[in-house]
């Protein structure tokens, strides 16, 4: 399929070509250009091993979640560093997210090239190539952008940085836990953070407060880790130390959304005060812990139940059967290069041999045991019917790090026609 050579923009390089997945491709088609070339998945028009995306179930996700913020009353700043696809970011957006959250300056240069107009940078914000960066940012009166304080070390820094360049950075003070990752731990270091936040008002706003609640296991630990949040925002509130309006309040990983959503929605904020949800996941979903956690949001959360559904897999690798060494064991042509591995292997989740008309649901006992670089130890059954060249679809468990080790997606209808491609920049 040269005849379908496409190049491609990569950052930082000039226009090149590449086989991941797709033959030859470039993000930068139309979704109706890529559907006049025909490939389907089925057909073997694509190489394997390729993660694919499923344009019903993404649809289906990116609704739900908008409809799950609404009846919170809150905003979504879904977590980009999930996917770090612009074309994504722009669907998250047209289904009514207030902004990106992203975790790196290099992130956020990324997305505002790409059109994304607000960051939650989740992050602090230190060194000065890293301060250049958003400096530069920021001198366009279109962008917003926030990062995180914890300290009067950084706080300093920012504050010389910035205040040297005549500029104001809005900042959230991010609260966080003993044995935790970052955050203000006690009322102390909090003290300390407000005022060298007071010495450095010309070049710092204080816009609201953050907090991770997932570096916390425990629900119980989880809710007294919010309501301190909203004390400490009350609180400023009521001593105006906040220099932006609406301020602003945030948390929600992929996993306690509801709880985050549920805690924030119920303390009865006054207008002035806006939740901001991060949830990255939800776009593409996944068979492991997110999926156990919709589970316990659906039978827990009554707003959820009336939805009638939850969020859905959206996200395959697929990848042929490469050998049948022994009666019990296949070799499958994908590996820890391709797919997540870190939070449990792949699940298999389809069976299509070429030449049938549709995938078949993939027996439950067959269980990947073993992943190398670029194979996988699929366990099953002497008897079971499985060949050479059949093709496997798995299901991911954890989606972040199975999207960074792709540079392009296809995106398929129910027919397993690619309709899209999506780019990834990390």
């Amino acid at each position: 399929m040269l005849t379908d050579s496409i190049s491609v923009q990569t950052p930082g390089a000039a226009s090149t070509q590449f086989n991941k997945g797709l033959h030859f491709f470039s993000g930068a088609l139309e979704p109706a250009e890529v559907k006049r070339l025909g490939w389907n998945l089925l057909r073997e028009d694509l190489s394997l091993p390729s993660a694919a995306l499923y344009e019903e179930k993404l649809a289906h996700n990116l609704e739900w979640m908008r409809r799950f913020a609404v009846e919170y009353g809150a905003k979504l700043a879904p977590h980009g560093k999930t996917t770090m696809s612009p074309q994504l970011f722009a669907r998250q957006l047209q289904h009514g997210a207030w902004g990106i959250t992203l975790a790196t300056a290099q992130q956020t240069l990324v997305a505002w090239q790409h059109g994304v107009r607000r960051v939650l940078m989740a992050n602090q914000l230190v060194g000065k190539e890293n301060m250049r960066i958003v400096s530069s940012l920021i001198e366009d009166p279109g962008f917003e952008y926030f990062c995180l304080v914890d300290s009067a070390d950084q706080i300093h820094q920012l504050g010389s940085f910035f205040s040297a360049r005549g500029q104001r950075l809005p900042v959230l003070v991010e609260l966080g836990v003993t044995g935790g990752r970052t955050g203000v731990r006690d009322e102390e270091q909090l003290k300390s953070v407000l005022d060298a936040l007071s010495a450095w008002r010309d070049a710092l706003l204080l816009s609201g407060v953050e907090v991770y609640e997932g570096v916390l296991a425990d629900e119980a630990a989880i809710r007294a880790f919010l309501q301190r949040a909203i004390d400490v925002t009350r609180r400023l509130a009521s001593d105006k130390r906040f220099q932006r309006a609406p301020v602003l309040i945030s948390g929600a990983g992929s996993a306690w959304y509801d709880v985050v959503a549920e805690a924030f929605s119920a303390a009865g904020f006054e207008s002035g005060i806006e939740i901001v949800l991060r949830p990255g996941c939800y776009i593409t979903h996944d068979v492991g812990a997110y999926r156990e956690a919709q589970s316990r949001i659906l039978s827990s959360k009554p707003v959820a139940r009336q939805m009638h559904s939850g969020l859905v897999p959206a996200l395959h690798v697929w990848a042929y059967v490469q050998s049948r060494p022994e009666p019990g064991t296949a070799i499958i042509g994908m590996g820890k290069r391709d797919a997540a591995f870190d939070a449990g292997f792949p699940v298999p989740a389809l069976h299509f041999r070429p030449g049938d008309s549709l995938p078949k649901v993939a027996p439950a006992h067959w269980t990947i045991t073993k992943m190398m670089d670029q194979h996988a130890f699929l366990h099953l059954s002497a008897q079971d019917d499985l060949r050479v060249g059949d093709m496997l679809a798995f299901d991911i468990s954890h989606p972040c790090l199975t999207f960074d080790k792709w540079r392009a997606m296809p995106i398929l209808n129910e027919q397993y026609e690619v309709v899209d491609v999506i780019q990834t920049w990390f």
